[in-house]
């Protein structure tokens, strides 16, 4: 029969071939109009899906015209489930000649950092202590009890309010620890229930967004150091970070604080104020901006029963001087244990680098201790926690070996440091940067 003519039963019907791309075209397509990336060779378009990711459309966009295999892995816990939304937005696959990655990235080390992720699982490393995380719970939520019975026995005097106050922003610091803990998806193996969780802890603990922070870290995340990318080393002109930023700088002669001394006004402006004057209006205000009632109405339940507890002993006047001292306490807490892992490393601008060896450029650790491990979340192991941040924190130091065994086969610097060093490194690295934003302003 002719071609038009009818198929018997049992005869085959082919598939068109799927269509094929080289890498010179997929990287064309980076912009935030056009957006394609790849996954296990496979080639997405995920332009208007982007706007729809519950991650945000910046994440995606970070690894536009890139291959986003290893990333797509880190952040999702259930990828058979995931696959169904890439599967509308499958454009075809890499030409056969083609390498899996781009740019040059170590397919070796790719492959033995995969081989490593699969020895975790084969651990059971991604298996949570429950125990673990209800105890840090129930330390925060005493904590809290503290606080209130210190006022109420002792009366709001001047060192009761002191000491409650450290009580409280030790509470609200390891608050904010664990809402990390629940927004990588890290707890439950249902992203669910880590989803209603994190709403609990970031927003009636914290008085904050979960999906404010989850658009913002992720971000960090997928491009840690990576100017233009990640969040966290956009400093609105505040400080210059690293060694590209300064000498950008100096050479277009750009002087809007004098960065030379911005070692000395950091613990000014920097740890004092990130919280209680930035985070908290840039939460508000993005919840706000984004008509986002649920993670609003959580961080409205917070301020509720704050007021509502403290009101009593200090009056409206005294309840909101007396939070914003327990943010500007947190706050020196937050920056020092955050920034001692990041801006002592290469902060540049995206060299395209494969996962692993992106993260090692990026992070760095402290040395374990009990006391380094309460005080830090376990972000005293940065490393650990940026290769596989769905990994539970309490087995993190048990894939730390591994992990400097194959930095160690590949060359890879591994970074480890007592606490106090590290946070010495992060004066010593603004001072560095300082300088040479000095010296381009001057001689270039």
């Amino acid at each position: 029969m002719g071609k038009g003519g009818n198929q018997g039963e049992g005869s085959t019907v082919r598939e068109a071939p799927m269509p094929t791309f080289r890498w010179e075209e997929i990287q064309k397509h980076n912009l935030r109009t056009d957006r394609w990336l790849v996954i296990d060779r496979k080639v997405y378009n995920v332009t208007k899906w982007s706007q729809r990711h519950p991650g945000g459309h910046r994440v995606i966009g970070h690894y536009s015209g890139e291959d986003a295999t290893d990333a797509f892995r880190a952040f999702h816990l259930d990828l058979d489930f995931v696959g169904k939304f890439l599967k509308p937005l499958l454009i075809g696959e890499l030409a056969p000649e083609e390498p899996s990655l781009d740019r040059g990235k170590s397919s070796q080390i790719t492959e033995d950092f995969r081989a490593l992720k699969k020895t975790a699982e084969d651990m059971n490393l991604f298996k949570t202590n429950h125990l673990f995380f209800f105890l840090l719970l129930s330390h925060i939520i005493i904590m809290e009890s503290i606080a209130w019975f210190i006022l109420s026995y002792f009366g709001n005097g001047w060192i009761p309010t002191v000491i409650t106050a450290f009580v409280l922003a030790t509470s609200q610091a390891q608050a904010g620890w664990l809402q990390h803990d629940y927004g990588h998806l890290s707890v439950y193996k249902k992203s669910i229930w880590n989803h209603i969780v994190h709403k609990f802890v970031i927003g009636h603990l914290k008085g904050a967004s979960a999906n404010w922070w989850n658009h913002r870290h992720f971000q960090h995340h997928a491009k840690p150091n990576i100017f233009h990318k990640d969040p966290d080393i956009k400093s609105l002109h505040v400080f210059v970070l690293g060694e590209w930023q300064p000498l950008e700088y100096g050479k277009k002669k750009l002087k809007y604080l004098p960065y030379n001394h911005q070692h000395e006004y950091f613990f000014l402006i920097g740890p004092p104020l990130l919280i209680p004057m930035y985070f908290q209006y840039q939460i508000i205000m993005t919840m706000i901006s984004r008509r986002d009632w649920v993670d609003l109405a959580w961080a409205i339940s917070y301020y509720v029963r704050f007021f509502y507890t403290y009101i009593p002993f200090y009056g409206i006047i005294g309840a909101l001087i007396f939070l914003n001292f327990i943010r500007f306490l947190e706050s020196h807490w937050f920056v020092w244990v955050t920034q001692m892992n990041h801006i002592v490393m290469e902060i540049d601008l995206d060299h395209y680098r494969d996962w692993f060896s992106s993260q090692l450029a990026a992070t760095c650790n402290v040395e374990q201790s009990f006391f380094n491990d309460w005080f830090s979340g376990h972000l005293n192991f940065q490393i650990e926690h940026h290769l596989f941040p769905t990994m539970p924190r309490h087995n993190l130091h048990k894939i730390a070996p591994l992990v400097k065994s194959l930095c160690a086969k590949h060359g890879i610097k591994y970074q480890e440091k007592p606490l106090l060093r590290a946070l010495l490194d992060i004066v010593s690295s603004l001072k560095k940067s300082g300088e040479l934003w000095l010296d381009a302003y001057l001689h270039k």
